[in-house]
């Protein structure tokens, strides 16, 4: 079994082609607030899995979920999308090693999307 893709190249290419003469001026602002905002949303996850306030973390997963997608963050994404449902479905009992699992894929994410796009 292979490992899932880290950043999916055609979700670039779909950001790219939205604004196709910007020299990637698009894409390197929507990568730079997704650099900024997702450390913080993982705070939150962490601070409402300790409150267990299970709605919060649903929410805020489902966010992260939303924005890996936009980038093609695809196992990120992925990752996002189960501590959403677990936590829909089950509460927050069984999180925490998804959330390990995402703060460690968010690491990979931003070394590849770092790598695609240097400053």
């Amino acid at each position: 079994m292979s490992a899932p893709v880290v950043i999916d190249l055609q979700a670039i290419e779909n950001l790219r082609e939205l604004n196709p003469d910007d020299n990637d001026a698009f894409i390197r602002e929507i990568i730079g607030i997704f650099l900024e905002d997702t450390p913080q949303r993982i705070a939150d996850l962490e601070a409402s899995l300790a409150a267990a306030d299970a709605p919060k973390f649903s929410r805020t997963a489902h966010s992260i979920k939303g924005s890996s997608a936009n980038l093609g963050a695809t196992a990120l994404r992925n990752l996002a999308e189960q501590l959403e449902q677990r936590s829909h479905q089950e509460g927050l009992a069984n999180v925490a090693g998804l959330l390990v699992g995402l703060k460690q894929e968010y690491g990979r994410t931003q070394v590849e999307l770092r790598k695609l796009f240097p400053a």
